[in-house]
């Protein structure tokens, strides 16, 4: 039972009896009433000033006094301005509550035969995942489950970032520092012992650069600077130039990328060696998180993808080949510049891989839509890569949408991987699991659970409040993370919504039952229909988070309602009330408040305790 279609419905009859003029259901616009004013929807008068040619206020009133007279559901109304406001009869409020809770599968929606291909994660092999990562993480996971739960089949990948110069460096550093010391001897997590020697390597660098300043390098910044440009700014835009040019270091990292690419023996065994270290800490992440993947794509798999169909565009004249062999593309008619697609030595740039992992993706999917989960600062890489999918004539690139999310940052700062300083995301799950065991045991209650009980509720009360602390900002913001206020158990956290739940699980456990035997005429108070309207939304919140590839829009959802359930439950008794009709709709409306909040919560990743 939608209690919007029933509305658009009875109005659209409405229209038709009163004003002789056709209104389609669809285009009947309807929404909660605002609580200032009295009724419980709100019907928008005003696309049909024009067509009937009266003030809005004439129609409405109109509307409203046919619908009170002719309606079975609806017993006022009011109007302000152009909009009507209905108030509706307790025996419709009984009916919505009733079908809510005994539709298991409320709030997904059929299935629409489209695939949606979500790509996120998407890590490097030379460090450990961090606070970054987690961010993307999050957002991939929500956004498979939003569009699970809109109706299409969806297929979550990554692309393993496992070859060039950054994996190569820390494979050398290892080789020239660990002498034969691994993650096993250490007892170190791989992802951590390989990120660890990465580190090692840039140190080493700075030293080696430092060391070549105090020496050689006078005399080329001499020959080397520009006007007015100091010895600090010089070096610093230098480093790469050193790095290529004069680095004993880099040339050992550049010559062990060719031995890569020409597939040395030794070369492939250490890189497959470090690389299974690696995973298998990134493994151990992600099921911590609870996130897994359908598909997953590796970079030394794919680099050379894509070459074949930019030597295509080239012979059909969609790129174009500079003197020196490298290839191009114009896109200054679309408001771009030009972007280099095949260099000139005939090897790949990151958007050759693209172009033909695209193609292949789509090929193995048949997907309607791709959605690339990659932080803002590549935000023109994406936009380049749709413009060259449409030159190429490939059908599905304005299906493919750049989930563009903003930089997480600390209360100290941004973070950097090759210094070491980032927020390491094993270390931020542990530390969102110790508070919440802390803040558990200063309020007590859980001492009679068994220690692994305790680990499972600290468990969804630390990782639920890290989630829904990043996911309750829209992506595209950028956003400082603060550990300590994501446990805050008031205001827009997890751990106040989980309180909600535990609160109305409390209840059945002091002996309440669920019954949708109750008398359907009961009388409903004002904050009992706000949490049924609430409810009735719940779908409608799906397809608008979808809309826009945006899980903050059930956080926010999610919040709101357990903050209605806490303010219904603070003023009403529950199992005390007097009449037992009351008791059982009261009873009825915890348990579908409970549904509903463990059903949007689990669209952003977090599960629900029973206890807190």
């Amino acid at each position: 039972m939608d209690i919007k279609n029933i509305l658009a419905e009875e109005i659209t009859a409405a229209v038709k009896s009163v004003f002789d003029h056709k209104l389609d259901p669809k285009h009947a616009l309807i929404s909660p009433t605002k609580k200032e004013f009295e009724g419980a929807y709100t019907f928008v008068v005003f696309p049909l000033v024009k067509v009937l040619r009266n003030s809005p206020e004439n129609i409405a009133n109109q509307l409203g006094e046919y619908l009170v007279e002719n309606s079975e559901h609806i017993t006022a109304f009011n109007v302000i301005k152009g909009f009507l406001n209905l108030s509706l009869d307790n025996k419709l409020w009984n009916a919505i509550l009733k079908s809510i809770l005994e539709n298991k599968d409320f709030g997904q929606h059929p299935s629409n035969d489209k695939t949606i291909v979500v790509e996120y994660s998407s890590p490097n092999t030379n460090k450990p995942l961090h606070l970054g990562h987690l961010r993307n993480i999050f957002l991939g996971w929500s956004i498979s489950k939003i569009a699970k739960a809109a109706g299409y089949k969806v297929v979550k990948t990554k692309v393993v970032n496992d070859r060039g110069i950054a994996i190569c460096k820390s494979m050398l550093s290892w080789q020239k520092f660990a002498e034969g010391v691994t993650p096993e001897s250490s007892k170190t997590k791989g992802d951590h012992f390989v990120g660890d020697y990465y580190v090692k390597f840039e140190q080493a660098f700075r030293e080696e650069y430092t060391n070549w300043q105090n020496n050689e390098g006078e005399a080329v910044f001499k020959s080397n600077a520009k006007d007015g440009e100091d010895a600090a700014a010089f070096y610093k835009r230098y480093k790469n130039t050193y790095f290529n040019e004069h680095s004993q270091l880099g040339g050992e990292a550049r010559k062990m990328l060719l031995d890569w690419e020409s597939g040395e023996p030794n070369t492939i065994a250490l890189w497959k060696k470090m690389n299974g270290w690696v995973y298998d800490g990134f493994n151990k992440t992600y099921g911590a998180l609870g996130v897994d993947f359908n598909d997953i794509v590796y970079e030394s798999d794919t680099y050379l993808l894509g070459k074949e169909y930019v030597l295509q565009g080239l012979k059909d004249n969609v790129f174009y080949q500079k003197p020196d062999n490298s290839i191009w593309v114009d896109l200054e008619e679309e408001g771009m510049d030009q972007k280099i697609v095949l260099r000139s030595d005939g090897t790949s740039v990151y958007i050759t891989q693209d172009i033909g992992t695209a193609k292949v993706r789509h090929d193995k999917f048949s997907f309607d839509n791709m959605v690339y989960v990659v932080a803002d600062e590549q935000d023109y890489h994406f936009q380049v890569l749709k413009q060259v999918l449409k030159k190429l004539g490939e059908p599905y690139a304005d299906n493919l949408f750049h989930l563009s999310y903003g930089m997480v940052e600390l209360t100290t700062g941004k973070m950097k991987s090759r210094e070491g300083t980032v927020v390491d995301a094993d270390d931020l799950i542990e530390e969102v699991k110790q508070m919440a065991r802390t803040s558990a045991d200063e309020r007590g209650g859980l001492s009679e659970l068994s220690e692994e009980e305790r680990q499972s509720i600290f468990e969804k009360i630390g990782l639920g409040a890290l989630k829904y602390y990043i996911l309750k900002i829209n992506p595209r913001k950028w956003m400082t993370f603060n550990p300590e206020d994501s446990v805050d158990m008031q205001g827009a956290t997890a751990p106040y919504i989980q309180n909600a739940f535990v609160r109305i699980q409390s209840i059945f456990r002091k002996g309440g039952e669920v019954s949708t035997d109750w008398n359907r005429e009961v009388a409903l108070s004002n904050q009992e229909k706000e949490l049924i309207v609430l409810l009735s939304s719940f779908p409608e919140e799906i397809s608008e988070a979808m809309q826009k590839y945006d899980p903050s829009v059930i956080a926010t959802y999610t919040f709101n309602l357990a903050k209605a359930y806490h303010k219904f439950y603070h003023d009403h008794r529950i199992l005390g009330a007097e009449d037992p009709s009351v008791k059982q709709m009261r009873l009825a409306l915890s348990k579908t408040v409970a549904n509903i909040i463990e059903k949007s919560s689990d669209l952003l990743g977090i599960g629900m305790p029973n206890y807190m």
